[in-house]
């Protein structure tokens, strides 16, 4: 069983916004970190953005900043990734991740994973 399953991908007209949905399946995930992660075709999976489970001290990486907002709904345990002013480099694979560790922004230090929702944005 598959223990985050992301949603919320699809097709947009860049300028345009999605937000994406991950949430928890069978397990919780209290006192971890959770990560979204964006890996465009041919490219390494790249950090973008992280929240602790209880909902607090977002923090993004510098290339999103202004543009995209993590946040969690507590009573859903779900973590959301709040994107807008979309461009065709935002185009990739989104995946959302855990880590029992401190804060990371290095896939390798991130245990679970979802299988990834695909976002592209049309030019």
């Amino acid at each position: 069983q598959v223990p985050l399953v992301e949603s919320g991908g699809g097709l947009v007209q860049a300028g345009g916004s999605l937000r994406l949905s991950c949430a928890a399946s069978g397990r919780t995930f209290y006192g971890y970190t959770m990560g979204w992660f964006s890996q465009a075709p041919g490219k390494d999976r790249e950090f973008v953005a992280s929240i602790l489970w209880t909902g607090s001290s977002p923090y993004y990486a510098d290339s999103v900043k202004g543009r995209i907002t993590i946040s969690k709904d507590n009573a859903k345990a779900t973590v959301y990734l709040q994107m807008s002013s979309l461009n065709a480099e935002d185009t990739a694979t989104y995946y959302c991740a855990a880590t029992g560790g401190s804060r990371s922004i290095n896939c390798i230090d991130y245990e679970y994973w979802g299988k990834g929702t695909q976002v592209t944005v049309a030019s």
